[in-house]
């Protein structure tokens, strides 16, 4: 997946068993309600719109403070395919923030335009594209170094990185492509342009989790 505006973390202390590095990395469950989740996507979509309709990007009104502190987060668009027809949805762009440089909502509107507008996979999002975009946000929790044998499929997203080289997958994409572990670490390896066994050497392995939410869960159109 592209990234947008990353920088390099800070390094938890060396101290830190595996074990604690893990158990500090795991954020609450459902930190954001169904009200902050409908917010949230409601602004990728007018980001996206604001843009198509050439007109300035409303600030929010008034947000609950979890909105405004500084987040990371990755903004996934998809295409809605047509269910007539027996097509699912398309990947149409994923742009992020490995750590949080902005407040959240902003940090929202940034990858959201970036995912429609910036992805170079991909054609720039349409008007008429823009009125079946699926939204899925992932807000993620700080990085963290993990020992590789602690990393857990489906709860863990990684970031491999080596001297300038630096490569991040969301945990949900180790589920959707059925990898264990070791080929999880092999595929963030090689997102990062570095050899598939560089997670066994000299790079640097850090994780974080995700609170993964999408329109489908808010429930109603934005």
């Amino acid at each position: 997946m592209s990234r947008l505006f990353e920088t390099p973390s800070e390094k938890a202390s060396e101290n830190l068993t595996a074990r604690e590095v893990v158990r500090d990395a795991a954020p609450p469950a459902a930190e954001f309600s169904l009200v902050q989740r409908r917010i949230l996507l409601r602004i990728a979509h007018e980001a996206i719109l604001s843009v198509l309709e050439r007109r300035p990007f409303p600030e929010p009104s008034p947000l609950p403070p979890a909105l405004s502190d500084p987040r990371g987060v990755f903004t996934t668009l998809y295409l809605r395919g047509d269910p007539h027809a027996d097509l699912g949805r398309q990947l149409r762009g994923c742009v992020g923030y490995a750590v949080p440089i902005a407040p959240l909502y902003r940090a929202v509107a940034d990858t959201a335009r970036a995912a429609a507008f910036e992805d170079s996979r991909f054609l720039p999002v349409t008007k008429e594209e823009a009125l079946k975009l699926e939204v899925s946000l992932s807000v993620l929790s700080r990085l963290l170094p993990i020992h590789p044998e602690a990393v857990e499929v489906g709860r863990h997203g990684l970031v491999i990185s080596l001297g300038a080289r630096r490569g991040l997958l969301l945990p949900q994409v180790a589920v959707e492509h059925s990898w264990d572990r070791e080929t999880f670490l092999e595929q963030t390896s090689r997102k990062a342009g570095l050899p598939l066994d560089a997670w066994r050497k000299a790079a640097t392995v850090e994780a974080f989790t995700a609170e993964v939410f999408a329109d489908a869960d808010a429930e109603g159109p934005y």
